[in-house]
């Protein structure tokens, strides 16, 4: 079914869109900093099969940091809750993202979150695979399946600009590997991990990724149960309290709805029972969240009192 133009969030995108001049694209990442800071989309899938949109929803985007909130799905289905949160912890961190300093001083030395950099790659580690090719077909397999989409893949120039650029990452897997919370080669893991964060989809996929967490892991087209219930309740958990990097509690509460960011500007949100968002506007604020994506949020879930809270 193809998505519907709202005028609604046409005017919404039109409100929020002023606030992308106060933004800045991720140049840090060389390819990504090619994004034009201006650009503002939104689709919105409901668990019936409708899709409302606003803004060039078919423009491809990588998940950077949304993948780590379905590479969690997938290892804790791989491996049990109990075994990944032996090696990554429960708890938020005021910290940015790529923060070392929470590591140098937790006894034992494990991440404080699957969200943060550190944590994520823990959790990449976990993905079940005889070599990093098998092991990242696992994740784009179920991405594809969550998405409904068999065209889904990774960008290749992104995956090559981080991976060359991964200094920061490289210095978290070396002390990770120090203190035995990984046990694999870094440049293997690195490889894994930033081809991960290249894997590219459109604000509709994103939005269908959103519903499946929001109907508690069901796929609402073809009623399949992806995810357990359960796993789908601890992301979601995650989503909420560590999902928007250090501004999550802020998010909380001004918007009050399960979400994941990456530094490309996109977002997945997951109404709980009601529907899925994807978002990408690549003008980032000073935490590597959209900035007009997240305005555009707070409008939305004012209007229609989207907030669980």
């Amino acid at each position: 079914m193809p998505c519907q133009s709202s005028d609604e969030l046409k005017a919404l995108v039109i409100e929020a869109k002023k606030y992308t001049k106060d933004g800045k694209v991720a140049d840090y990442i060389p390819a990504l900093g090619k994004a034009n800071p201006k650009d503002l989309s939104i689709a919105i899938h409901y668990p019936d099969g409708p899709c409302i949109s606003a803004g060039d929803i078919e423009r491809k985007i990588t998940l950077q940091s949304i993948s780590k909130v379905i590479s969690l799905a997938l290892v804790l289905m791989d491996r049990g809750s109990d075994y990944v949160f032996d090696y990554v912890g429960m708890e938020p961190t005021g910290d940015p993202f790529n923060s070392i300093a929470k590591l140098e001083t937790m006894i034992p030395a494990k991440p404080l979150n699957p969200m943060i950099n550190a944590g994520a790659l823990v959790v990449t580690h976990m993905i079940k695979g005889k070599s990093i090719e098998e092991r990242f077909q696992r994740l784009v397999s179920f991405i594809r399946e969550l998405t409904n989409d068999p065209t889904v893949n990774y960008c290749e120039e992104v995956a090559r600009s981080e991976f060359e650029t991964a200094h920061l990452n490289r210095a978290l897997c070396y002390f990770l590997k120090q203190h035995k919370i990984i046990d694999e080669d870094v440049e293997q893991l690195l490889d894994l991990y930033t081809k991960q964060c290249a894997i590219e989809m459109n604000c509709l996929d994103l939005a269908k990724i959103g519903v499946v967490f929001a109907m508690d892991g069901v796929d609402p087209v073809s009623r399949r149960q992806i995810m357990p219930p359960d796993i789908a309740r601890i992301c979601k958990t995650f989503m909420v309290t560590c999902g928007m990097y250090n501004a999550s509690g802020e998010f909380a509460i001004k918007i009050g709805i399960p979400a994941k960011s990456g530094v490309s500007g996109g977002i997945m949100g997951a109404v709980p029972g009601r529907f899925g968002i994807g978002i990408f506007g690549p003008a980032l604020d000073e935490k590597g969240n959209s900035i007009a994506g997240i305005k555009l949020l707070e409008l939305l879930s004012a209007k229609h009192s989207l907030s669980m809270f």
